[in-house]
């Protein structure tokens, strides 16, 4: 009985282990075959406990210049953090938590942009682990190997990609900037936010690959596990029209105007004559593209997406199209100072004019009522078509973003004498750098553009390439060539309004412009001596231009002796002179007309002293009923010809009419002279109290009043109504 007891309960051991044995063989080929337990994969689970995988970032595209000069690209830097937590440190001899935070902050002040003592609150933060905000980031590698070099136990660096632009202010609203962003899969990409950095973001952006690798359950890598690379594939690289030396030039010389003169706005455009390719392009305001600053004052690229009414430098393009048309006769002459349309006057930037005088005369001074001839000799049908001819009032198709067509105001008889001259109707900068592309070549047009061609960095094959494209013909090669001509004499002639635009060595063929701006309060336009848009477009060399240069100042703080051409000069001479230098065409041949050098000529004969400075370019004005010079304005310096020198002779001391003098002329003459000169207002000499040419004792004031143009335009066209016109 005992022995049956003992073998009943082997029996039911081995029935318990049997069954148990049972369960596991079914379920181990469950598993087997299904591969999935609880409705989980198996492998997927294995997979993602023993797999690990790392983002390898794409790098994006370089944006390069037309000579492969770098303007934006991804460059490595570093953003360093501090382990704070002690329980990281498994071995007192290698510490891996900063174990001294005021010798580690002392040490790390001599390198971030933050004190010791802030650095310090940061090191004594109740946290695992650290980071030392903006000051902390972008460092680059040269300062973090110096931080390595330490040895500061817990300081660590993590590596970063960061889009680099190394000019700073270059051209800023056309490259634009990129900048990371967190993307819906929770990566983190760079992108274009603005510019060409916008615009081609499809081509600049790569795509990021992954390298994968097995561990164990601890997180070491698995000898011989299976490792898996997914390559990273970078951005295409975009290379622009735009030459860096050139754009440096442009830089330089709107930076300095900008500090001396604090415009509201400025612009500045170099183009290749002969391709249309946008050699430089830049404003004021600007902004840094690295740190954004400045970004604030102006969002948009005014060159391309602002509209402006151009003032006198659109007369360029009606001269053209009345020479094309036969009309333009530079000989024949016509009243000036003033011309009627249905009872409202349009008047000459003087108000008076210059009696009768040549169409060319006309041109040269820039002449309102020239032009306003003009258009009743060719028709204001005939001359509506060269509008869309020479294409305002569309956009150019430049392969940048929101282009404005700008707007040909030209319903009604006033509006379309106002048009031929530059006002009313509105263009933008780009249009009129196309426009004068046919200027400046054989009629033809050439569309701007600033894409010179993409690069795919793998192949090295352009998958884009821009070219010369022909957006029209508006004129002939002849007409072009005497347009060239005649705008040249602006420069040159000395009534010329264009004078100083003259270069050195070069001839320059160009129109200068003042157009008023409107004033969104009043309707009208706004008031006052510098509200205005002073510009001026040219070519050089002018009997076969290689570049054009467009440059507009707005609203400069004009001292009392300088107008408006002034600073707009400062740019565009500079750069002009420097760009040629630079592609080396070189100087014409004949002679360069020097400065007068002007010495002491004290107790010498007037009318000696007075042939010799005439006859070497000088304005000579002499003060007094003598023979013999007592006194002058200048001594022992060069005076630019046709500048005014003053003589004062040793007879009785007369002034003649001061009408027309600017500020500065009618100051070196009292002080020449040694009166006492009171002055009021601005601009020119209108009205002074000493009748021309009469005797003035030494103890008697000179007292003058100035205007500005605008100003004596107002005052003159009381109580008759006349139409705001711009000076010029």
């Amino acid at each position: 009985m005992r022995k049956l007891k003992k073998n009943w309960g082997a029996y039911l051991l081995f029935t318990v282990f049997s069954a148990l044995f049972f369960i596991l063989v079914v379920r181990f080929m469950t598993l087997q075959i299904t591969g999935e337990a609880e409705g989980r994969d198996l492998a997927a689970q294995a997979q993602a406990q023993y797999a690990r995988s790392q983002i390898l970032e794409a790098e994006r595209g370089k944006i390069l210049d037309r000579n492969g000069e770098v303007i934006a690209e991804d460059t490595q830097t570093y953003k360093i953090v501090a382990v704070l937590d002690e329980n990281l440190t498994t071995n007192e001899e290698n510490p891996r938590h900063v174990m001294n935070p005021e010798s580690t902050a002392r040490t790390l002040s001599q390198y971030l942009d933050l004190t010791e003592s802030e650095i310090l609150d940061i090191l004594t933060l109740d946290r695992k682990q650290v980071e030392f905000g903006t000051e902390g980031k972008d460092i680059p590698l040269e300062i973090k190997q110096q931080i390595e070099d330490e040895k500061l136990p817990g300081i660590f660096f993590l590596q970063d990609l960061k889009r680099f632009y190394p000019n700073g202010i270059f051209s800023s609203h056309l490259i634009g900037y990129a900048q990371p962003e967190a993307t819906d899969d929770g990566m983190v990409k760079t992108i274009g936010k603005m510019g060409i950095e916008k615009n081609l973001n499809d081509f600049l952006e790569g795509k990021s690959g992954e390298l994968s690798f097995e561990t164990d359950a601890r997180g070491y890598l698995l000898p011989g596990g299976e490792e898996a690379i997914k390559k990273a594939r970078d951005g295409h690289d975009v290379y622009l029209t735009i030459d860096k030396k050139i754009q440096t030039f442009l830089e330089d010389a709107m930076s300095q105007v900008s500090e001396e003169y604090n415009p509201g706005n400025m612009f500045g455009v170099v183009a290749d004559a002969k391709t249309g390719e946008i050699l430089a392009m830049s404003q004021r305001p600007t902004f840094d593209p690295d740190t954004r600053v400045g970004l604030s004052d102006n969002w948009y690229n005014q060159i391309v997406e602002s509209t402006f009414e151009p003032g006198s430098t659109f007369k360029t393009f009606s001269l053209a199209a009345a020479v094309e048309e036969g009309v333009f006769n530079p000989n024949a002459t016509y009243q000036s100072g003033s011309y009627d349309v249905l009872g409202q006057k349009i008047s000459d930037h003087n108000n008076v004019g210059w009696g009768t005088i040549s169409y060319l005369e006309g041109v040269q001074r820039s002449s309102n009522t020239a032009f306003a001839k003009l258009l009743e000799l060719m028709g204001d049908d005939v001359y509506r078509n060269y509008l869309d001819d020479f294409g305002f009032g569309q956009i150019t198709g430049i392969d940048l973003p929101n282009e404005a067509p700008g707007q040909i105001l030209y319903n009604y008889p006033l509006e379309k004498v106002t048009t031929i001259f530059g006002q009313g109707t509105t263009v933008t900068p780009l249009q009129m750098i196309q426009a004068e592309t046919a200027i400046a070549g054989d009629g033809q047009m050439k569309r701007p553009y600033v894409l010179s061609k993409v690069v795919n960095p793998d192949t090295g094959e352009a998958v884009y390439e821009g070219e010369t494209e022909i957006s029209g013909q508006p004129i002939s090669a002849d007409t072009a060539a005497k347009v060239r001509e005649y705008l040249a004499s602006t420069i040159t002639s000395e009534v010329g309004t264009g004078q100083p635009f003259s270069i050195p060595g070069y001839e320059v063929s160009g129109k200068s412009g003042t157009a008023e701006i409107p004033d969104p309060n009043t309707g009208g336009y706004m008031r006052g001596r510098d509200n205005y848009l002073f510009s001026f477009m040219g070519m050089a060399p002018a009997d076969d231009p290689e570049l054009i240069v467009y440059v507009g100042v707005q609203q400069p703080a004009l001292p009392l002796d300088e107008i408006g051409s002034v600073p707009v000069s400062k740019v565009f001479n500079s750069v002009m002179l420097n760009s040629l230098k630079y592609r080396n065409i070189q100087p014409a041949e004949a002679p360069v007309k020097e400065n007068v050098s002007v010495k002491d000529y004290t107790d010498q004969n007037v009318s000696d002293v007075r042939q010799e400075l005439e006859a070497a370019g000088l304005e000579v004005i002499v003060l007094g009923t003598g023979s013999v010079i007592k006194s002058q304005s200048a001594v022992d310096t060069d005076l630019i010809a046709g500048e005014k020198l003053i003589l004062v002779t040793d007879g009785d001391l007369t002034i003649p009419d001061l009408t027309g003098w600017s500020y500065r002329d009618v100051v070196k003459a009292a002080a020449a002279a040694d009166l006492q000169l009171n002055a009021t207002g601005a601009g020119f000499a209108v009205q002074q109290n000493v009748t021309a040419d009469t005797i003035i004792t030494q103890d008697q004031p000179l007292t003058v009043k100035f205007e500005t143009p605008e100003e004596t335009r107002t005052r003159l066209s009381q109580p008759e109504e006349e139409s705001e016109l711009p000076q010029d």
